[in-house]
């Protein structure tokens, strides 16, 4: 999962109005030669905009903040360079990352590009970006040599780089001749991941982070897979595989939720469906409040209607997905039109490095867990994060009661069952049975899942139903991410998803 974004690039983004990054993203394609109408003008009227756009209150600190003056800026591409980067972020790198050069020529501002394309490929440890040297220092303190001699002695760090994929992988150039073979299998991999970090970091336009605005209605979206998915939601062409891996790996989150809540979901009960009788009950309930039917409203006194509650998704152990752009969340809401959202965030590290941005509210009688909640994302958008653990709230009843028409728990990579994480997991489950709500899961990989759901059995056994049975994810994230603690294990974010919910008991008369 990635890291917690930097503190300075989300504050600054956060002060951004949308007519403002409209005008900024504009800015950025002309610079680049990639004038394009914006997806959000071309799906959303004028006069229908008018509402959406907060009010300003873009200045030219906030736009320093991001490390370049306010024409041509791209603000997105900094914090999605901090979302994805590994290691301890660092403000200085960053400043480096995002200068910027006038051409006289055209008086356009450009961002400078550090790295070309065909210059990808660095040893971590002399890498011309500072954060990537960091990271390789980090992994020579912590891993230890995988080579099957350090298994009855004590282990050595890792002290030489692997010439074919830069990073550092055993702890002498003589293990890691002798254990080559095994090597190959991740080696591949592995210099993908460091051809990834050092394009986020190359200074380059990122196209794939211009989303798609709201969907027209008598639009379908096919959710086969992501290829179906962005053509069809008219996100700009992405023609790359390394595009597509940077691209899907914010997308992840918000469309693996989408992709079993929507009516247009490929998860079915046929043979080769995952989706279980129990889990058709629970997510056709969701289904009927997230697509609700024409009511005939207007915007006149006589087409007043009511309307339903917002749909709650309870995001638990929330960490880095907490911190995503706001874009990337909203796309949910750009799926659901009909339906609002209130995203709530909860785990203690919901928070992490976000202090700046913003300030912990203290705890009062209306604000007893002291969420900090921003209800201006989008019209039908709320979010809402909260910095403690799910069962002391729940223990209050502060959420209750819970309806299985509107809410919905997910969970991304709990590890349920891993023994570092378990104990956090103790007193949670048994709460979230009791609420009879579904609860979506994913995992890095079929034995995290695994894992995961054998934990249940031992700790719950009988007490609940699965809804969805654990597979790979046709949303997962393209982009493989690298365990600094050992080299070897890599994963995907959201590899696979399953789903359960606390055992239903219908009561029946005796004669």
């Amino acid at each position: 999962m990635a890291p917690p974004t930097d503190a300075a690039v989300r504050s600054a983004l956060s002060s951004l109005c949308a007519r403002c990054s409209t005008t900024l993203a504009s800015r950025g394609r002309q610079a680049n030669g990639l004038v394009q109408a914006s997806h959000r003008s071309l799906h959303t009227p004028a006069r229908s905009r008018s509402h959406l756009i907060r009010p300003c209150t873009t200045t030219p600190s906030s736009l320093a903040a991001i490390g370049r003056p306010p024409a041509g800026s791209r603000p997105i591409t900094g914090l999605v360079r901090k979302l994805f980067g590994g290691g301890e972020a660092t403000a200085e790198p960053a400043q480096e990352i995002l200068e910027t050069q006038t051409k006289p020529q055209d008086n356009t501002v450009r961002p400078k590009r550090v790295l070309a394309e065909d210059d990808l490929f660095h040893s971590f440890t002399e890498s011309p970006i500072p954060e990537i040297r960091q990271r390789a220092a980090y992994i020579r303190q912590h891993a230890s040599c995988p080579h099957p001699q350090h298994r009855n002695g004590l282990p050595k760090r890792v002290n030489f780089e692997c010439p074919d994929c830069g990073i550092p992988v055993y702890c002498s150039k003589e293990h890691w001749a002798s254990h080559y073979e095994q090597h190959l299998e991740v080696c591949d991999t592995l210099r993908q991941i460091n051809e990834d970090d050092h394009d986020l970091r190359s200074g380059r336009w990122f196209p794939e982070f211009e989303y798609a605005g709201p969907q027209v209605e008598d639009s379908l979206v096919n959710m086969t897979n992501w290829d179906t998915f962005l053509y069809t939601r008219a996100f700009e062409a992405i023609n790359s595989d390394r595009s597509m891996r940077q691209a899907t790996r914010l997308l992840t989150y918000p469309i693996t939720i989408a992709s079993i809540l929507h009516e247009l979901s490929a998860h079915n009960t046929n043979n080769k469906g995952r989706l279980t009788t129990e889990g058709l009950k629970s997510f056709s309930a969701l289904r009927y409040t997230l697509h609700p039917p024409l009511s005939g409203g207007g915007s006149g006194i006589k087409g007043l209607r009511p309307e339903a509650p917002p749909a709650r998704l309870f995001i638990l152990g929330a960490r880095a997905e907490s911190s995503l752009p706001r874009d990337a969340w909203v796309q949910l809401a750009h799926l659901f039109p009909r339906s609002r959202f209130h995203l709530i965030f909860i785990g203690p590290e919901s928070m992490t490095n976000r202090d700046n941005e913003f300030p912990l509210p203290k705890r009062t009688a209306t604000n007893p867990f002291g969420a900090v909640v921003e209800d201006r994302v989008w019209p039908t958008m709320k979010i809402s994060t909260i910095v403690d653990y799910y069962h002391t709230i729940h223990k209050t009843g502060y959420f209750a009661p819970y309806d299985p028409y509107f809410d919905c728990f997910v969970m991304f990579h709990p590890g349920l069952g891993h023994p570092a994480s378990a104990h956090e997991w103790e007193e949670t489950i048994p709460m979230l049975l009791e609420t009879k709500v579904p609860v979506i899961a994913t995992g890095y990989t079929h034995a995290d899942m695994q894992r995961d759901i054998e934990h249940l059995g031992r700790t719950v056994a009988g007490e609940f139903d699965i809804l969805l049975e654990p597979g790979e994810n046709v949303f997962r994230s393209l982009r493989w991410d690298l365990n600094d603690m050992d080299p070897q294990d890599i994963s995907a974010g959201n590899w696979g998803t399953w789903a359960f919910r606390g055992k239903r008991y219908e009561a029946t008369t005796k004669e």
